[in-house]
């Protein structure tokens, strides 16, 4: 997923500055203050700010953020420093307890319990005990959800609808039409997921089979199988076998619709460019590019052109998926998050990905140990998620 929008700058937040290149301070003006996860250096260690408490108006949420779930963005950015201007405040995907309102506000009040995706300024983002968001960023916990099952959802199902109504261009309406009065069109029309166990990979399975598109291809390992098929896949694939070009091509000749999840250059770039060869076929690729993983001695790569990433076939459309920009449709900044997700989630349309909480004595070690794990790339296809604000706080 693409974060376009995410340096630090001089903002209600503040100026955070480093000293002795030790400790973080802000320049906060008496303001009260609260513990930040922040970047300090590409593949440093991550630390502590105390950034200031913004007090919300207009249809502003302060929100405790109780829970996060970590997103390879967060690996991006630490080791990579992709769009990062040092020191950046992480995480974009919380859960929470509302503690104001705006006066503006139309959807919440103080005590409701809260998920979202919210990224835009440093006030809002999510590895801090508390936050300042939009309330169009956040929807309603469901009854019966936790707080650790909900945050799994904003990032990855925001990024699947931005991803096949901008860049594939295929209807997701709102409300579901019924289905068999008005069916979908493209109901039989094959769309590839690439890096089907992944969490947009789950997600765009399950949103997708809602509304009525039947074809849907995976890859994934083979112990993902099954269930990528009870959630709607038609065929799976192992990306790991050598055939499965010459394979995904036999079952779904002159492919026209494919979501890459992955966005690795030779992982799953170059083998699309041999797949996909249609004209006009559209190839939708999370960015960024992964030129090169990190090591242990080695800096990590990126690209943000997925066109220039592989050798693709003449007339074939590659979009790299910019996430941050789905306020730029009206309709889905407003309800999107209030209203779609939750549900979706409510309804059993959508259900959160399976979870791995990430343990640690306090904020820093929770947020140090849940990057050192993604650095591991566990293949279980669990979802990382630690809490932020202590039980206590």
């Amino acid at each position: 997923m693409a974060e376009l929008r995410v340096s630090i700058k001089k903002s209600r937040l503040g100026s955070i500055q480093l000293h002795n290149h030790n400790s973080i301070q802000t320049n906060t003006n008496n303001m009260s203050t609260h513990p930040a996860v922040v970047t300090v250096a590409a593949r440093a260690p991550l630390e502590i700010a105390r950034v200031p408490t913004i007090e919300p108006t207009g249809r502003q949420l302060q929100i405790r953020v109780e829970w996060t779930a970590s997103t390879p963005l967060d690996l991006h950015q630490a080791d990579g420093g992709l769009l990062v201007t040092h020191p950046q405040v992480m995480g974009s995907g919380l859960a929470g307890t509302v503690l104001k309102t705006g006066p503006d506000v139309k959807y919440f009040a103080a005590g409701d319990a809260v998920f979202g995706f919210s990224f835009a300024t440093p006030e809002q983002k999510a590895h801090q005990t508390i936050a300042t968001v939009p309330e169009t960023t956040m929807g309603k916990i469901p009854s019966g959800f936790t707080m650790q099952e909900a945050v799994t959802l904003p990032n990855n199902t925001v990024t699947v609808f931005h991803t096949v109504t901008k860049d594939l261009e295929l209807p997701l309406a709102w409300p579901v039409p019924y289905l068999v009065q008005t069916p979908n069109k493209h109901a039989d029309t094959p769309i590839l997921i690439w890096g089907g166990a992944s969490s947009c990979g789950q997600y765009a399975l399950q949103i997708l089979r809602h509304w009525g598109y039947t074809n849907l291809l995976t890859t994934a390992s083979t112990h993902h199988h099954a269930y990528l098929k009870r959630i709607g896949a038609r065929h799976t694939f192992d990306y790991r076998d050598a055939d499965v070009v010459s394979l995904v091509k036999a079952t779904a000749p002159g492919l026209r619709y494919v979501i890459d999840c992955i966005g690795s250059q030779s992982g799953s770039l170059a083998p699309l460019a041999q797949i996909v060869d249609a004209k006009g076929a559209r190839v939708a690729v999370l960015l960024p590019v992964i030129l090169k993983d990190a090591t242990a001695t080695d800096a990590p790569e990126y690209s943000m052109d997925a066109l220039a990433s592989a050798a693709w076939a003449d007339g074939v459309d590659v979009r790299g998926v910019r996430t941050h920009f789905y306020e730029d449709n009206a309709f889905f900044k407003e309800t999107l998050q209030s209203t779609i997700v939750p549900t979706l989630l409510a309804a059993g349309v959508v259900k959160p990905n399976k979870q791995k909480i990430v343990e640690g004595a306090t904020l820093l070690e929770r947020a140090q140990n849940a990057l050192d794990q993604l650095r591991q790339k566990d293949p279980s296809g669990e979802r990382l998620v630690w809490r932020v604000a202590e039980e206590e706080d």
